[in-house]
């Protein structure tokens, strides 16, 4: 028999699959020849439905040999996912090559057309009115959908969560963002895994997420010698698993399925609110002569340039060439989401004009700053570090952060307009949004209002260093 039409073996115009079992499996299945009709004349259909038996046969030889040769328990749950996917892959290459697609006994009584459910029994063929062979009930399994789907556990529903259920959320993500939000969403469902097991998403109670529940509570209430880890985290890592289990049964389409982690919330009665750098401050301290000076990779550059535009760290740190605009009437850069990685918000596209200290840094990087581009952890490390070392910090509440919060103290005590403030800022206005913000030398203007004094051979120095 040649290879493209193996197992092929015609009767009356009729193909039929005709295959015998191999020695290996003999003690197993004691069927010897297998033939069954394929319903179809056609010589192509015959072989798709062909492949799908040779399948169905090689899963269930397979299932039935690794049952007898694992010495593992039962109970063990990584044995017993593995057994379940076989023999649900195999029910459905089975009712597949009966020309059906399988689907679970459940629907098949709520859904299913009298017509095809009447076919689907038609086609279980048992030999007498005994009881059936195991062959026969494989086949019964098949086409009644009586196989129940395999366990899913908690570490393999994050993963389709993150390659199928949440892929959108994915889309115009850099490489680094994408191991951020996975490295977020992973330590919640990880700490579940520590702390619960891995379990069967099916099987997880409401007692399994009281009991994550009550270890993050051990670690948000104070006690003595140990300072209480923040409640935000804690919500956040529980949220995820909130998120997950919803996410998942709403993929599979399970949507009215209660879940476990509902209402387990902490109160968050911590102050999270980053301090802003007074203007003394800075102008004392963090523009003193070589305050800054010896930082890798120009980030002495990039905190200049967040002084006087009140950027996030990041929106600096991204800046491409294309985004600097020094030869206009009026310097400017540009925040916008490149092929390879977002922003934020929509809000946060948006251009704005270049003065004081943070012209004459972005004068010295007009190409941007390659050495820091899509890191930010890195960024964020080098700076804090040479804050803390250098005293920089007023507080050790103070942030990188808290020069944002400063741009925007400032704005608002010098008046400038509520609307204003939010498209320098990036932020979302509550307000109807009527013009385009401003020509630039009026943004410049607005700005230079506030604008720290460049010291005295300041720029110079920046310059020659």
């Amino acid at each position: 028999m040649d290879k493209e039409n193996r197992h092929l073996k015609a009767k009356l115009g009729y193909w039929h699959y005709q295959r015998r079992v191999p020695k290996r499996f003999q003690d197993f299945d004691g069927r010897g020849v297998i033939e069954c009709s394929l319903r179809t004349r056609s010589l192509e259909i015959a072989r798709l439905r062909r492949d799908a038996m040779e399948e169905s046969d090689d899963l269930y030889w397979a299932m039935l040999s690794g049952r007898a040769d694992d010495t593992s328990s039962p109970e063990n749950l990584a044995f017993q996912i593995d057994q379940a996917q076989r023999r649900y892959k195999a029910a459905q290459a089975r009712a597949l090559a009966r020309g059906f697609v399988y689907a679970p006994i459940e629907q098949l009584a709520n859904q299913a057309d009298l017509d095809d459910l009447v076919a689907r029994i038609r086609r279980v063929d048992v030999a007498d009115a005994g009881k059936p062979s195991r062959s026969e009930k494989v086949e019964a399994d098949a086409l009644l959908g009586t196989v129940p789907p395999p366990p899913v556990t908690v570490s393999a529903a994050f993963e389709t969560y993150c390659s199928d259920i949440a892929a959108s959320e994915l889309i115009g993500k850099s490489e680094t963002q994408v191991r951020a939000w996975k490295k977020t969403k992973r330590r919640g469902v990880q700490y579940f895994i520590d702390v619960v097991g891995d379990r069967n998403m099916r099987d997880i109670t409401r007692q399994d997420a009281q009991q994550y529940y009550n270890w993050w509570k051990d670690r948000v209430l104070p006690k003595p010698g140990r300072a209480a880890l923040s409640t935000k985290t804690a919500n956040r890592d529980v949220g995820n698993m909130r998120l997950l289990y919803s996410a998942y049964f709403k993929y599979i389409g399970e949507e009215d399925r209660p879940n476990p982690f509902r209402n387990l919330t902490f109160k968050d009665r911590q102050s999270t609110d980053v301090p802003p750098f007074e203007e003394n401050w800075v102008r004392e301290k963090v523009l003193a002569p070589g305050a800054l000076s010896g930082l890798v990779g120009d980030a002495d550059l990039i905190l200049f340039a967040l002084i006087e535009t009140g950027c996030r760290p990041g929106e600096i740190a991204n800046l491409l060439e294309e985004d600097i605009h020094l030869k206009d009437n009026v310097p400017y850069i540009s925040i916008r989401p490149k092929k390879d990685r977002e922003i934020k918000t929509v809000s946060s596209i948006r251009d704005i004009p270049l003065v004081g200290v943070s012209l004459e840094a972005l004068r010295l990087a007009p190409k941007g700053f390659a050495h820091y581009r899509d890191k930010p952890d890195l960024l964020s490390a080098n700076l804090m570090t040479a804050f803390k070392s250098r005293g920089l910090f007023p507080s050790p509440a103070h942030k990188i952060y808290s020069f944002r919060h400063s741009f925007e103290k400032r704005m608002q005590e010098a008046e400038l307009d509520y609307g204003f403030r939010c498209m320098i800022m990036g932020h979302a206005n509550s307000r109807p949004a009527y013009g385009d913000g401003g020509s630039m030398d009026y943004r410049r203007d607005q700005l230079m209002k506030i604008a720290h004094p460049v010291p005295h051979g300041w720029a110079s120095a920046l310059r020659r260093r």
